[in-house]
């Protein structure tokens, strides 16, 4: 319900119709990636309409099986690219390093070379047996 003044009642605004272009661009980015899986599955099945070998109209094997390769490659291609537009999303801070991957359960690590001046490592005589 609203008042007489056009604010809602209990003096809350209502959310903003439009969403911010980039929680936008990042919702159809992962609604496309979602879709992914199904658009290659239908596009795998498209052979299976095609007419039989002996029909008029044929396709031959190899133009089939060079289209399945082209649908493979297009789906991997596609696949890196919404992982290379989403590579920042995660916001964990992770991918400081080349090929760092974050480890489930277990928190990042950092090391200041200052906690490591007063650390002693057992020599050769130590530790001996």
């Amino acid at each position: 319900m609203t008042d007489p003044a056009g604010e809602p009642e209990g003096g809350k605004k209502a959310p903003p119709v439009f969403l911010e272009r980039q929680s936008y661009r990042r919702r159809r980015l992962m609604d496309a990636a979602r879709l992914m899986p199904a658009i290659g599955a239908l596009l795998f099945a498209v052979p299976l309409l095609w007419p039989r070998a002996g029909e008029v109209g044929a396709v031959a094997t190899s133009d089939a099986i060079r289209y399945l390769f082209i649908i493979w490659a297009v789906l991997i291609g596609g696949n890196f690219l919404f992982g290379w537009l989403t590579r920042g999303w995660s916001g964990g801070g992770h991918g400081d390093l080349p090929g760092s991957m974050p480890v489930p359960g277990v928190p990042p690590t950092t090391t200041p070379a200052a906690t490591l001046q007063g650390v002693t490592t057992p020599g050769p005589d130590h530790g001996a047996l």
